[in-house]
């Protein structure tokens, strides 16, 4: 049995990640619509990593069954691309910066060995989403689109690369085959 305050982090975790989807999903259509289809293949690249992550948390969670009331972070709002890039930004940087060292210092002390995988390749990946969304914002704000050779997401990690340049991937080593294009 998983400790009880591990659970509550996971069960969080995988909250704000599917929110996350969601949200950057809605975001996706909206820079397509501003003339931004790069940038919105990055949020849907993105919207994919972060149902990555809220499986691993989901998949951490498999002997924890039932129903339970789950309390998440998530942010919200519509604006420009400009914007919701802003948005993207500062949720990427409080998983970093915040959530996931918590979460990982509560499953180091439990010695929860799967939670802490999970929590990882997550903290590792949103790292490199917040400075790709930095990119793009920057790009957006000079009334540009991003530039990339590529948008490729690792499934199995949440990594995401936009020079494809990569032999395998930089945090859980998966082949480079498995990577999916946007």
């Amino acid at each position: 049995m998983m400790n009880p305050m591990t659970a509550d982090n996971l069960r969080s975790a995988f909250g704000g990640e599917s929110q996350a989807h969601m949200r950057y999903r809605i975001w996706a259509e909206k820079a397509e619509k501003d003339g931004f289809p790069t940038v919105a293949r990055l949020f849907m690249a993105t919207s994919d990593a972060e149902q990555v992550h809220a499986t691993l948390h989901f998949k951490a969670l498999k002997d924890e069954v039932g129903d339970f009331s789950v309390t998440s972070g998530a942010g919200f709002g519509y604006g420009t691309t400009s914007d919701n890039l802003q948005g993207a930004i500062n949720g990427e940087l409080h998983e970093v910066n915040q959530m996931y060292p918590a979460y990982i210092a509560v499953a180091e002390l439990q010695e929860e060995k799967e939670a802490l995988r999970a929590y990882r390749y997550a903290i590792e990946a949103e790292k490199v989403h917040a400075e790709l969304f930095t990119k793009a914002k920057e790009a957006v704000d000079a009334g540009k689109d991003l530039e990339a050779k590529v948008v490729e997401l690792c499934p199995i990690c949440g990594y995401i690369t936009l020079t494809g340049e990569e032999d395998k991937c930089p945090l859980c080593n998966a082949k480079k085959e498995v990577f999916v294009a946007y």
